[in-house]
């Protein structure tokens, strides 16, 4: 069983057993025949990733690897708010009739600002401070940016990245206002699982620990019930990420430059249906 396999299973049961159910109260969230989609939540959940001792990957059920790789590189390497640059349909529909989610994820990354040492967008500033300044306590990236709220197709969820250097290590924190954990949570704790190892590889570091803060860690009502079998099962061996060593600039990576190795996983879940 790995990291992320104890982390989701215990912060489901948390959820299921001691979670504060919306029932009662009028909620934004609809599912696609439009019916109220109501939560069980839980707050200020807290999980812990040591990825200098693997790599956090759920391996209850199959986690599409690749899917999660494009959008997190979608995010960060492209800077890209157009869902036909993704290369998946997991944003369509959040998609305006510009094929685009506003300026939202990867639009704010990408803008630009002045700092005294030139002008950068958000994550070559980070690049900027891991190799010139990498024991700063400023190294971070916010992209939840009220100014653009009212241009954004859905607000940022994993919204904050602290990175912080220990020696050698590096670590960072995430921080989500909200995580769906069935339909989220696994792709979130891979995608910036991943991108620690990114940012360490090219800075000459090793990545080190993830700490991944949930304001509103919450199962959808429709969810409980594959969640609840979800969580009895067995889990396996972590698998190991491989990242091409030839690969020093941040933004030449692409998926090719990735592997999964012996990721063992239990069978597909059903399709489940997803709250907008």
């Amino acid at each position: 069983m790995t990291q992320a396999d104890r982390c989701f299973i215990d912060t489901c049961r948390e959820i299921l057993e001691h979670g504060w159910s919306d029932r009662d109260v009028e909620v934004r969230t609809r599912w696609p025949d439009g019916t109220p989609a109501h939560t069980k939540k839980a707050f200020g959940i807290v999980n812990r990733y040591r990825l200098d001792e693997e790599f956090p990957m759920l391996t209850l059920r199959r986690v599409p690897f690749i899917t999660l790789l494009r959008e997190i590189l979608w995010i960060w390497v492209q800077r890209s708010n157009r869902v036909s640059d993704l290369g998946a349909k997991i944003w369509d529909a959040w998609a305006d009739e510009e094929g685009t989610i506003g300026r939202a994820y990867g639009y704010q990354l990408g803008v630009r600002h002045k700092y005294p040492e030139g002008e950068f967008d958000q994550v070559e500033r980070v690049l900027y401070d891991l190799r010139h300044n990498r024991y700063s306590r400023r190294i971070l990236t916010s992209i939840y940016n009220h100014h653009d709220l009212h241009q954004m197709q859905l607000y940022p969820c994993a919204w904050s990245l602290t990175l912080n250097v220990t020696g050698d290590r590096l670590n960072a924190i995430l921080n989500q206002r909200s995580q769906d954990m069935l339909a989220a949570n696994a792709f979130n704790v891979a995608q910036y699982a991943v991108l620690v190892h990114m940012f360490a590889r090219v800075s000459g570091l090793k990545a080190g620990e993830l700490v991944h803060v949930i304001a509103d860690a919450h199962i959808y009502d429709r969810h409980e019930d594959i969640v609840r079998e979800l969580i009895e099962r067995p889990g396996f061996s972590a698998p190991t990420l491989e990242i091409d060593p030839a690969v020093t600039d941040f933004f030449a990576y692409r998926p090719e430059h990735f592997a999964l190795r012996d990721y063992v996983h239990g069978p597909d879940i059903p399709r489940f249906e997803v709250a907008i």
